[in-house]
C-alpha cells in the first residue's frame, strides 16, 4: 500500500512567521502534535511538533498565558525559530512499510509527504498508518488471531493454510516472524471466525505448537537464560 492512500492529505500548516502561540491554539484547536511549516509556494520549509513548543515555552505557562509581560515575549517567537529545517519526509510512492522504518528509525510522530519538487501534499501519522495496518492486516472485522511456532523450512505455510482452508475458514491476514532459535519461525493467521477450539486441535495434531501471541515478541529469548 502506498503513503499517498493513506496520508492525511487536507493538512493543518503554518508559516515560518506564525507565532509560538498561533502554532499552539492550532494544535490545540485540531488535536494534533505536528504542524508543517510552509513557504508561499506550499514548499515545505520545516516541521513544528508540540515536543518542539514545550521546549520553547516554560511549563508553567503552558496552560497559563495570564502574565501580558510574557505573552508578549512568547508572540514574538517564531516558528522559523524553533522548527527542525530538514525533517525527514516521505514521497507519495513510497510504501507504508518504508513509512514505518523510517518512523522507527527517526523516532518521530508523522512524517510530511512532498512531491519531486518539495511540494507538501499530505502527513503520514503514527495513526494514518495504524489505520492502513489495521485495513491491510484485515483486522477491523471479527475474528480470532492464533500463534503457531513451524519449523524454518520451505512449505510449512502452506501446510497450515492448507489445514485451515479445509475447515471452510477465511483469512483476514497472515504474518511471520522471526524467531530467537534461527531454526524456527513464528507464523500469526488472522482468521474470521471465533470458533477455532477445532483448528487448534487438527494443528496441533499435525505437530505444531501453539504459541499466545498476546505474550509474543520479536526479541523474545529462551525462558532459561
Amino acid at each position: 500500500m502506498f503513503v499517498d492512500k493513506s496520508m492525511t492529505k487536507r493538512v493543518i500548516t503554518i508559516k515560518p512567521e506564525t507565532s509560538l502561540i498561533e502554532a499552539r491554539a492550532l494544535m490545540d484547536e485540531h488535536s494534533i502534535r505536528h504542524l508543517p511549516v510552509t513557504d508561499d509556494t506550499n514548499t515545505l520549509v520545516g516541521i513544528v511538533t508540540d515536543r518542539d513548543l514545550r521546549s520553547a515555552t516554560p511549563s508553567i505557562l503552558l496552560d497559563d498565558f495570564d502574565s501580558a509581560k510574557e505573552r508578549d515575549r512568547l508572540s514574538r517567537i517564531s516558528a522559523r525559530d524553533i522548527m527542525s529545517k530538514t525533517p525527514a519526509v516521505l514521497k507519495p510512492m513510497h510504501t507504508i512499510q518504508d513509512a514505518l522504518l523510517i518512523i522507527q528509525q527517526r523516532k518521530v510522530g508523522a512524517l510530511p509527504v512532498v512531491d519531486e519538487n518539495n511540494k507538501l501534499k499530505g502527513i503520514l501519522s503514527v495513526r494514518d498508518l495504524m489505520r492502513a495496518f489495521t485495513n491491510v492486516l484485515g483486522i477491523g472485522e471479527p475474528g480470532t488471531l492464533l500463534g503457531i511456532l513451524v519449523e524454518e523450512k520451505v512449505g510449512q505455510l502452506k501446510r497450515i493454510v492448507d489445514a485451515i482452508t479445509e475447515e471452510n475458514i477465511s483469512f483476514g491476514s497472515v504474518l511471520v516472524a522471526r524467531h530467537w532459535d534461527a531454526s524456527k519461525r513464528a507464523v500469526f493467521p488472522y482468521l474470521l471466525t471465533n470458533n477455532v477450539a477445532r483448528i487448534k486441535k487438527k494443528l496441533i495434531g499435525l505437530g505444531y505448537t501453539l504459541i499466545d501471541p498476546m505474550e509474543w515478541h520479536l526479541d523474545r529469548l529462551p525462558k532459561d537464560e
